[in-house]
């Protein structure tokens, strides 16, 4: 005879009991039928999870507006709020960002000085006085030129950043000039820039160990030695001297050029930034520098309230004048637009093109964004940025009116300056809009974070509440 299967002991303890009577059996049924209800609940919540999954809400926002307006700062700041572990984690990959901009902000000074003391010697002294005599007049002091002199290794550093920053298959204009003369905010030369996203993150990961994270070998320790910040802290002092030194002031104030002002700008920091163990701060990582072109597109999910399981992605374009046309393919499907506006910019010209002013420039980019059919029903933000650069110029004795003309003999303090750019680009909101809709304008400093959150928030909450009207998900 063929052998026969095993019992199934499950099958057994699932039979009924023999001795099981009328009131046993009607308990037991009704238990089955509800462990039954409970199973096919859960079924259906399951289910209902994965077609939830797959409806998954999306809002896309995006960030829109000239270069160095602060549309990358203000990507670092969504970041800081909604992805802070990861935002902190990426903060040491920064330092040698700040380390580039801090070198360059010193070899701009040397440029410009050394530029100085040769365009100022008189024409007619090379025929009054020998050639020795010349070169005397033409000299720095001597204080200068031995700071000068032992500042010659940063330009080693420099090309290390550029190198650290850089990925090798890259070839981009790195060289250093000096500032135009007839633009004192704007170096005459190519900045480096690097492809946005994780590409130059993930380069610098390699290089860079992190303190208490573990490393290939599975340790946790200091970071591996930074030749960089050892040379920035040798020389830390005679930056320091040749920052502050008055020869130095007086020729920065004769060419206008206010370094200060300048993104990327870290020199009343440098006890502090080239300290041995320095590690930037979240405020260091929203004032650093670094060029980008081309599309980055950050996301992030929302994890609590009404807008739990969103999925957002942001995405900052390009904002010089050859990639603004490239804005257009990214209108289809967005929720709403930040649009940047750095208003402190009205005494400065366009990198691209010295005839036009930049404020002017951002004027007519808000005027096209609020006048496009493709964006009717988005919503449009508007950030009037970088107050406290405006705040400063003004308290300087910089007149707005002299740039600005329309601005006439109003009192030339910041409280009076944003109401007239708020009655200037609420003016434009309203009348080149295809459809009315409402103006949400703030003025910011993207680079503060104490003021920027609580804007982003509200920003967020307005924008994810229509995102949710539009999909008819709220009335």
């Amino acid at each position: 005879m063929p052998a026969r299967d095993p019992p199934d002991p499950l099958d057994a303890a699932l039979r009924p009991p023999i001795d099981e009577t009328a009131e046993e059996k009607i308990l037991r049924l009704a238990q089955e039928a509800e462990a039954r209800r409970v199973s096919h609940q859960i079924d259906e919540d399951i289910k209902r999870e994965r077609t939830s999954r797959k409806k998954r809400q999306v809002v896309r926002l995006l960030l829109l507006g000239q270069s160095e307006s602060g549309k990358s700062t203000t990507l670092r700041q969504f970041q800081r709020l909604y992805t802070p572990s990861a935002f902190r984690d990426e903060r040491v990959l920064w330092r040698s960002v700040i380390q580039l901009n801090v070198v360059r902000s010193i070899r701009t000074i040397l440029d410009t000085v050394s530029d100085v003391r040769v365009r100022e010697l008189p024409v007619s002294s090379a025929s009054e006085a020998s050639d020795d005599e010349s070169y005397e007049r033409a000299r720095l002091p001597f204080h200068l030129e031995t700071i000068a002199m032992r500042l010659l290794p940063l330009r080693h550093i420099e090309s290390l950043l550029v190198a650290k920053l850089v990925p090798p298959n890259e070839e981009e204009a790195t060289h250093l000039g000096v500032y135009h003369g007839d633009d004192p905010h704007r170096r005459h030369h190519h900045e480096i820039f690097v492809r946005p996203g994780a590409t130059w993150k993930g380069g610098m990961l390699h290089r860079t160990r992190i303190p208490g994270r573990p490393t290939s070998a599975g340790t946790t320790g200091q970071e591996t030695h930074d030749e960089s910040q050892e040379a920035l802290g040798q020389c830390c002092e005679d930056m320091i001297a040749l920052w502050n030194d008055a020869f130095v002031q007086d020729i920065l104030r004769k060419r206008k050029m206010r370094l200060e002002e300048s993104p990327g700008f870290f020199l009343n920091d440098l006890q502090r930034i080239a300290s041995t163990n320095y590690c930037p701060s979240d405020e260091d990582v929203f004032r650093a520098r670094l060029k980008t072109v081309g599309v980055c597109e950050y996301k992030f999910e929302m994890e609590a309230g009404f807008e739990s399981g969103t999925e957002w992605r942001i995405i900052d374009v390009g904002g010089s004048r050859s990639q603004v046309a490239t804005w257009v393919p990214f209108f289809d499907d967005v929720d709403a637009i930040i649009f940047l506006a750095p208003i402190s910019a009205f005494d400065q010209t366009l990198v691209e093109d010295k005839s036009v002013n930049r404020l002017e420039d951002s004027v007519l980019l808000w005027k096209a964004v609020c006048s496009n059919k493709l964006l009717e029903k988005v919503e449009l933000v508007l950030f009037m940025n970088k107050c406290d650069i405006l705040d400063r110029k003004l308290k300087s004795g910089i007149r707005l009116s002299k740039y600005l003309r329309s601005f006439g003999d109003r009192p030339n303090d910041l409280d009076t300056a944003q109401k007239f750019f708020r009655s200037k680009f609420s003016f434009i909101h309203r009348e080149h809009s295809p459809q009315p809709r409402k103006f949400h304008g703030y003025f910011t400093s993207v680079t503060d974070a104490s003021t920027t959150s609580g804007i982003l928030a509200s920003v967020r909450d307005m924008v994810m509440r229509e995102h949710l009207r539009k999909a008819k998900l709220l009335s």
